[in-house]
């Protein structure tokens, strides 16, 4: 590793030229070949897979494109009267004129109440919907009230527009320039986690021509990036300050640093891509391409970091210490440094800790409480802000048609005979009857009568539990009731019923995936510090910040607990996307801190064998770091719980919270008062253990500390190289 560092050092100008020669490549790429993202569920034996697999085999309605609504509210009369039906019909004169739009279907023949009404808005896949929103917007009709919804006006996930991350790197800067009082020290942990995120983004884009990935992937791969990339860089530009200020030249500084953090970098990246690669156990193609697009940053951030940040560090040598430094170096003054904060607190928590380590846990599990009643699904226009024009038509909508009026469940049968048609009739009148169901529709049959569908209405709305029991009663009671004795095979289909199946599958893979990265974490710590105690304790308390983090987004978004300060809304089940990315991020971020912890206090160990004291150097040395690194990414990610969008907001809070909670009452309090009274114990390992497992030196080769007499003056030359 050190050998690398001097080498990129040295040949700094063509390291940093091949990173942009890389970047420029890319970008050329993209912009001949441009993207191929795709989207996959990847849920074959799915309920409501095989009923759209049954559907598809229905005959088309001729109205291929999304569906939306428009819903008018009349407090001048009757929405039949002649004065009200002749100005609406000529706002939706308006909207059939506009680009994209397929057909629009009279609202006088679709459903109507004495002062409420709505029109089927049929458009293309890839219509722009912004002018027709206009349009309905900016209707002028006396005594009449305009809103619309549906699927082809729903908000998808946009892209970020920059400026939760710019929010994010100007709070970093803020606190690299507080840590480290050098202007350049500062700048370079985002220079390096920025490059290595653009690089990797632009990798992703070439990458998604080759493999399956969802174009949402970039934004868990961009957080990720970011996240480990600052972390990453961090640790090897204050490792190579300490050198410096204890009187290395600068190539030796850089070089320890990365034969030290450099490889604790490489040991934290390589667990963090095991945990992201891992979420394929979760069987869901979206996620997966996910991990994998993170994976691959996280690759690359980790190149940055032993590559790129040597010879940026090599260009600026003694700059990265800040002035008043670089004096006291020049007349030969070596400064040790011993952060007194950290120090004090090392000690309390040794002081005391047989009470530190049993409140640190009690205030983890107490914020982890939620999770026990977390409702993984989606929420509905319902949950939305009440000034928000989804929450209006979903108020317009509900109260003329009810709750389930945009929540349609279909079930599609295979009726290969006579009597599976004959049961399927039955089962469609019987739906009437069921707790739960508003309406349901006519029959429909494909041309040879083998397949046949039915539409039902719930009478509750997508997220409402009592839509999750209608599904739950339809699975597991009518429909079996209904196939008993015949050759029917009958599915639930429709978005709620796809959201539950999703969640499923979810909720019972979670805890496997969960149980891999821990046993991964395990085996992988036992290798790099030779010991049972200390990866064991690390696995279990990475799991502990997953669930705290996991309890904070149930109690805000779930139970509603100031999410009105957030700007999402109100209340609403967690979608199921946002628990496996807070899983593989958290792992991630709370095994870096970990493996930079524990290195440092085994590398303390390994020379004087004194646990206490190996204890407290590492926490004192490595605290304001974590702690630096933690508020860090603390800005950032709260920067995303601001944006609006309830699911980058829940993901934001989550990893923010997550993150908070790992560095300050697991990493810097509940580990180290578990470690002090563990004592020697903690790095007990069996001599068949010893014989089998790979030697892996996370701390780099022991090097015995300077003297600080015997430190060389730097000379003023040398500083104003």
């Amino acid at each position: 590793m050190s050998a690398l560092a001097h080498w990129c050092v040295r040949h700094r100008r063509i390291v940093i030229s091949s990173w942009f020669l890389v970047a420029v490549g890319l970008v050329a790429a993209v912009v001949l070949g441009g993207t191929a993202f795709t989207t996959s569920s990847d849920m074959p034996d799915s309920e409501s897979s095989k009923a759209y697999a049954l559907l598809a085999q229905m005959p088309s309605s001729g109205s291929s494109g999304k569906i939306g609504k428009i819903v008018w509210h009349s407090t001048a009369g009757p929405v039949t009267s002649a004065a009200v039906k002749t100005e609406v019909t000529a706002v939706l004169d308006e909207v059939a004129k506009q680009a994209g739009v397929v057909k629009v279907v009279s609202p006088y023949t679709v459903a109507a109440s004495g002062d409420t009404a709505y029109a089927q808005v049929v458009v293309s896949s890839d219509a722009d919907v912004a002018p027709i929103e206009k349009v309905v917007t900016g209707a002028e009709v006396d005594g009449v009230t305009f809103t619309y919804g549906g699927d082809a006006f729903q908000e998808q996930i946009s892209s970020s527009n920059g400026s939760s991350e710019i929010l994010g790197l100007i709070a970093a800067l803020v606190l690299l320039m507080l840590m480290f009082r050098a202007w350049r020290a500062a700048l370079l942990p985002l220079i390096t986690g920025v490059v290595g995120v653009l690089v990797s983004l632009l990798l992703v884009m070439v990458g998604s021509h080759v493999v399956t990935l969802s174009s949402t992937s970039i934004t868990m791969a961009a957080m990720m990036g970011l996240a480990v990339g600052i972390d990453y860089a961090l640790f090897v530009v204050n490792r190579t300050r300490k050198g410096l200020l204890a009187g290395k030249t600068v190539p030796d500084a850089i070089a320890r640093a990365i034969d030290t953090s450099g490889r604790a970098v490489i040991f934290a990246g390589l667990t963090v891509i095991v945990a992201l690669i891992g979420i394929r156990v979760v069987g869901l193609g979206v996620l997966t391409g996910m991990g994998e697009a993170a994976a691959v940053t996280v690759a690359v951030t980790v190149a940055a970091a032993l590559t790129l940040l040597p010879a940026l560090l090599g260009a600026f040598g003694l700059k990265v210490l800040s002035k008043k430094q670089r004096a006291r170096l020049a007349q030969g003054v070596v400064e040790e440094h011993a952060p007194r904060l950290a120090g004090k607190w090392a000690a309390l928590v040794q002081r005391v800790p047989w009470l530190v380590a049993p409140l640190a846990l009690a205030a983890v599990v107490l914020l982890a409480i939620p999770v026990l009643q977390m409702r993984v699904g989606d929420s509905d226009a319902s949950s939305d802000p009440a000034t928000s024009a989804t929450h209006r038509y979903y108020a317009m909508s509900s109260a003329a048609f009810g709750d389930g009026f945009d929540n349609p469940l279909m079930i599609a049968a295979s009726t290969p005979d006579a009597p599976s048609r004959a049961a399927f009739t039955a089962l469609a009148t019987e739906l009437k009857s069921v707790t739960g169901v508003a309406t349901v529709t006519p029959v429909a049959k494909s041309a040879d009568g083998t397949v046949q569908s039915v539409t039902i209405i719930p009478k509750s709305s997508a997220q409402a539990e009592a839509t999750t029991t209608l599904i739950e009663t339809l699975h597991g009671d009518v429909i079996p009731a209904a196939e008993a004795g015949t050759t029917m095979k009958a599915y639930v289909g429709g978005s709620a019923a796809t959201t539950q199946d999703l969640s499923d599958a979810l909720l019972g893979r979670l805890p496997l995936y969960l149980g891999i990265i821990a046993v991964l974490g395990f085996l992988l710590l036992a290798i790099a510090f030779r010991s049972l105690l200390v990866p064991l304790v690390g696995a279990l308390s990475n799991i502990t910040s997953i669930l705290a983090g996991l309890g904070a987004i149930t109690a805000v978004f779930q139970f509603g607990w100031g999410s009105g300060l957030l700007g999402v809304g109100s209340g609403a089940p967690i979608t199921y996307i946002v628990p496996v990315l807070i899983v593989g991020i958290v792992f991630g971020l709370s095994m870096d801190y970990q493996v930079f912890l524990v290195s440092r206090i085994h590398e303390e160990w390994t020379h004087g064998r004194d646990n206490k004291r190996a204890v407290r150097v590492g926490v004192t040395e490595t605290g304001r770091v974590i702690a630096t690194a933690a508020l860090i990414m603390l800005g950032v990610f709260a920067s995303f719980a601001f944006d609006g969008e309830r699911i980058v907001a829940a993901i934001g809070l989550g990893l923010a919270s997550a993150v908070f909670i790992d560095a300050f009452l697991v990493r810097l309090t509940l580990i180290p008062a578990l470690m002090t009274m563990i004592g020697k114990a903690n790095w007990y390992y069996p001599c068949w253990a010893e014989k089998i497992t790979p030697h892996l030196a996370v701390e780099g080769t022991p090097e015995p500390e300077p003297e600080p007499h015997a430190a060389p003056a730097v000379s003023e030359t040398v500083l104003q190289a």
